[in-house]
């Protein structure tokens, strides 16, 4: 199959870390590209990026999906699930969030899970989505490290500390037994955490690459589907 991560953002060197998180995902047989809009902001952290990023990645999506066909399933890699709604009400394809995609595994494998992201810019917007989605219940806290998106380029020593630390409080303080790390940027450290701490550390670019090939064999990206409600975000 062939899946097309969008990053919403125009940073194209975190594009190409997702692009390779995605890939090393990937089944045998999975084709993945990696590609961002040419204009909007170089990082996505709260509500107004959001929406800033929305124009870039609807005439993205309009280019790749609706007139080139170029794939069978869509992942928006960025962790405030940017636009998903309006995008699966449009799409012929399946289109999933890493955010989306995250929270669904953190359930899977946890009665209740806690997200690290980045900045406490960020929370609201993830709050908001898992209200959306009628899965708070679940979620025990969203937590911010302080660190900023494009900090996590090359995770110095110092981040990725500071993001492994609001995980052990996470962990100690919340209740939860699983942490979804709540950044596209921090694909390459879900590894790494799980065996520091013994418990699922779940990236959402990993889970989303799953989600789509699972959907693809089982035949459910190609049965007709009704359209969603309308929606402008």
């Amino acid at each position: 199959m062939r899946i097309l991560v969008i990053n919403p953002n125009t940073t194209a060197s975190m594009t190409a870390a997702i692009g390779t998180a995605a890939r090393r995902a990937a089944a045998p047989g999975t084709a993945v590209a990696a590609a961002n809009p040419p204009d909007g902001p170089p990082a996505i952290q709260g509500a107004a990026d959001g929406e800033a990023a929305l124009p870039g990645l609807f005439a993205l999506f309009e280019r790749e999906v609706l007139r080139a066909h170029s794939c069978d399933a869509v992942v928006i890699a960025c962790f405030d699930d940017t636009g998903l709604k309006a995008l699966k009400a449009r799409s012929p394809v399946p289109v999933v969030g890493i955010g989306e995609a995250a929270f669904l595994a953190a359930m899977l494998v946890a009665e209740r899970f806690s997200v690290v992201t980045t900045l406490a810019v960020s929370l609201p917007v993830i709050e908001a989505n898992l209200a959306s989605y009628g899965w708070a219940g679940r979620c025990a806290r969203v937590r911010a490290s302080g660190v900023p998106v494009l900090d996590l380029e090359g995770a110095e020593a110092a981040v990725v500390e500071r993001i492994g630390a609001e995980i052990e409080r996470a962990l100690a303080e919340d209740d939860c037994q699983a942490v979804v790390l709540g950044c596209a940027g921090m694909a390459e450290l879900a590894g790494e955490m799980t065996e520091r701490f013994g418990v699922p550390v779940i990236d959402g670019v990993t889970a989303a690459v799953a989600l789509c090939e699972a959907l693809h064999r089982a035949g459910i990206d190609n049965a007709p589907r009704r359209p969603l409600a309308a929606a402008t975000s």
